[in-house]
């Protein structure tokens, strides 16, 4: 008798279910991997890219500045050779000027000098004049005592009238000369002043004389200064062009192994997804071979829901509550300041009065239940359940969270809850539960069929 452990068909079938399923959790987890390392490649891509376009504007750039380094370093040195010229030209004048200036001083010491002169000049002529009438009032006087002596006196007579003639002429001069030296005196005095004004001036040019050589030599050493580091920086530039030459191609081999790499994980990630595909499948298959997991009470549950929903619709149709047109609206309609958005359709009122008696129980019966709701083939969700419905605020972060209804899902979970027409689909994916963190999840949905057209699907998800 063999000693190996007798397994019936329905044990193979039941580890087959587990295995399915746990070959679909972590087929998933890895496609959760791959997604956040394919969004992070992408975002590197976008880096680089944006990276290499702003290396080849560093490039141009200090392409750009090394010409005008260079040719700011060609004006400096022109420039400093002007100026050098200049500042010889400068000295040279500030020499001769201050040699005018200080011609300029002595004049206004000669002019005094001369106005001394004149002064006394003019005192002598005054002694002179004073004599020349004391000469001629004694000549008078002898005229007068000759006519008295008669014959006698006429020879004295002579003397005294040729005297008195000579006394009336140096008079005369003498005034003569007054007058010119009162003239020469008073433009000796314009002369002067204006010399006096000239003289100040000029003390103050000689004064300015050693600033302005210290001020043309701080210029002249700042131009030298400025063109010794307008060649220094034509240097760095031309070291940095030959960085970025180097570093351009680097980048670039950098992007393209990037690129190369993204391009990989993206075709990784749709093998991925394909697998997924097909462990859904497996799941899907051992279940109807009558395997039982886990999964097989939620099975059935959602099933069960999907047929009593699908009846309910049927009826209201029959009743004339509704059209199959109406039913079947597409025409989502925003409502307005709704922010995540929420639409309304046709049927939201409809589906907003049939499906909580029938979704709301589900979520007694068992912990690990989370929602339980409806979609159309697009992903509209018109009611969810009552935790997740509240009337929204005017806090979008709240609102995702907690204003669930009326929102559009047609993410790869949603969509394809809403479109399977299979007898139920069980997907597993990663929930997104804020900071980095994930929960896996299972959403169980089963096809809803009113009058032979597929609406959508019942959704119900729970943990693991």
């Amino acid at each position: 008798m063999s000693n190996q452990p007798q397994f019936s068909e329905n044990t193979h079938t039941d580890r087959l279910t587990e295995a399915a399923a746990a070959l679909g959790y972590e087929i998933v987890d890895i496609a959760g991997f791959l997604d956040l390392v394919e969004e992070h490649a992408h975002a590197q891509r976008k880096g680089l890219d944006v990276l290499d376009a702003r290396a080849t504007d560093m490039v141009r750039a200090n392409s750009d500045m090394r010409e005008a380094v260079q040719t700011m370093a060609e004006n400096t040195g022109e420039t400093s050779q002007d100026v050098k010229s200049s500042a010889q030209l400068v000295r040279s004048t500030g020499d001769k000027t201050r040699n005018v200036a200080e011609w300029v001083q002595s004049l206004a010491e000669r002019t005094a000098s001369i106005s001394d002169t004149l002064s006394a000049v003019k005192s002598n002529n005054q002694q002179i004049a004073s004599i020349a009438m004391q000469v001629n009032t004694l000549a008078i006087n002898a005229k007068i005592e000759a006519a008295r002596a008669g014959e006698a006196g006429r020879g004295f007579a002579v003397v005294a009238e040729a005297i008195n003639s000579l006394s009336q002429k140096t008079r005369g001069a003498a005034v003569e000369i007054s007058d010119n030296i009162e003239t020469l005196t008073e433009w000796i005095a314009v002369l002067g002043k204006e010399s006096s004004g000239v003289a100040s001036e000029a003390a103050h040019v000689l004064e300015n004389a050693g600033g302005t050589d210290d001020a043309l030599g701080r210029i002249e050493a700042s131009i030298v200064s400025a063109n010794t580091q307008a060649q220094r920086i034509s240097e760095e530039t031309d070291r940095m062009q030959t960085a970025m030459q180097d570093f351009t191609p680097a980048l670039q081999s950098i992007g393209s192994a990037v690129k190369s790499t993204t391009a990989g994980i993206e075709k990784t990630h749709k093998r991925v997804l394909n697998l997924i595909d097909t462990s859904e499948t497996i799941v899907q298959s051992t279940a109807m071979l009558g395997g039982a997991s886990v999964d097989t009470p939620f099975i059935q549950r959602v099933q069960s829901i999907a047929h009593d929903l699908s009846q309910q619709m049927a009826a209201a149709v029959d009743s004339g509550e509704i059209s199959m047109s109406q039913l079947f609206d597409q025409n989502y309609k925003l409502v307005p300041g709704s922010n995540p958005e929420q639409y309304l359709t046709s049927f939201t009122n409809l589906i907003d009065g049939l499906l909580p008696p029938l979704q709301e129980p589900v979520l007694d019966i068992d912990a690990k239940v989370v929602f339980c709701a409806a979609v159309d083939r697009n992903g509209y969700l018109p009611t969810h359940n009552r935790k997740f419905s509240h009337p929204p605020s005017k806090d979008p972060v709240w609102n995702m969270a907690n204003c669930r209804n009326r929102r559009i899902f047609d993410d790869r979970v949603g969509l394809k809850a809403g479109q399977n027409t299979e007898p139920f689909l069980l997907q597993v994916y990663r929930r997104d539960m804020g900071g980095g963190a994930f929960k896996m999840m299972k959403d169980l949905s089963a096809p809803i069929v009113v009058r032979g057209k597929h609406w959508g699907g019942l959704r119900l998800a729970y943990t693991f």
